[in-house]
């Protein structure tokens, strides 16, 4: 269970990680384009900025729905994994596992 939940802090904190990066990066991009492009009305820069930010967070929103799906599938082998083992689990703690049955 330990090292379940460290592994999930670990990933958050990747995640988190990239996600300040990916601000970051934005935070440039927008600096940047405030810089190059002529005198944009302060309308237009707002505008633009939330824009941007709308395909930011959609890319990242099929990212992380594209995460949940490739790990459903680890859920589910663990989840059959689990169920096909508990006849085993049962003769080990000298129980009779039958289906259904609860501690």
């Amino acid at each position: 269970m330990t090292d379940t939940r460290s592994t999930g802090q670990e990933i958050q904190t990747e995640v988190l990680g990239a996600v300040r990066k990916s601000e970051e990066m934005l935070a440039d991009a927008m600096k940047l384009w405030a810089d190059t492009v002529q005198s944009p009305k302060p309308e237009e820069f707002v505008a633009g900025a939330y824009d941007f930010a709308e395909q930011m967070l959609i890319s990242q929103r099929k990212l992380a729905e594209s995460w949940l799906e490739a790990t459903r599938s680890q859920r589910k082998f663990t989840e059959s994994w689990l169920e096909a083992t508990k006849p085993l689990l049962g003769a080990v703690n000298g129980t009779a596992a039958t289906k259904g049955a609860t501690r």
